[in-house]
């Protein structure tokens, strides 16, 4: 399977971006998929997560109550929805595929996007 996200760029503090994150040659309906971000510097970080099902969602503190991670069966697609945007959460954001419905541990995903860039201006 292949992941291509899309929708980063560069936005204002307070705005919005909606990330889209679309799977290609083979469909991702019975996988947790995930949303990941790295800062400068920084280590790669969970940021959001969704069950096969959409019936369950996990989030970072950090982005709780600002970010909302979805999908769409039908498009083979996972999008995130970040909104109130500030310059800490500038980072490239990496989808990513987990072999089960339930998404366990972090480093159990075994399929990753490219990576799109957010870029946070205060």
């Amino acid at each position: 399977v292949q992941l291509q996200a899309s929708g980063g760029g560069l936005v204002q503090a307070g705005g919005s971006l909606r990330l889209s994150c679309a799977a290609s040659g083979r469909s991702i309906a019975s996988s947790g998929m995930g949303w990941f971000r790295r800062a400068p510097g920084k280590e790669r970080e969970f940021v959001a997560a969704i069950s096969s099902s959409a019936g369950h969602t996990w989030y970072a503190d950090s982005v709780k109550g600002r970010f909302t991670i979805s999908r769409d069966i039908a498009k083979n697609t996972v999008y995130l929805r970040m909104n109130t945007l500030k310059p800490e959460d500038t980072a490239v954001y990496y989808c990513a595929k987990h072999p089960f419905g339930i998404p366990t541990a972090n480093r159990d995903y075994d399929y990753w996007g490219q990576g799109t860039q957010v870029t946070v201006s205060s």
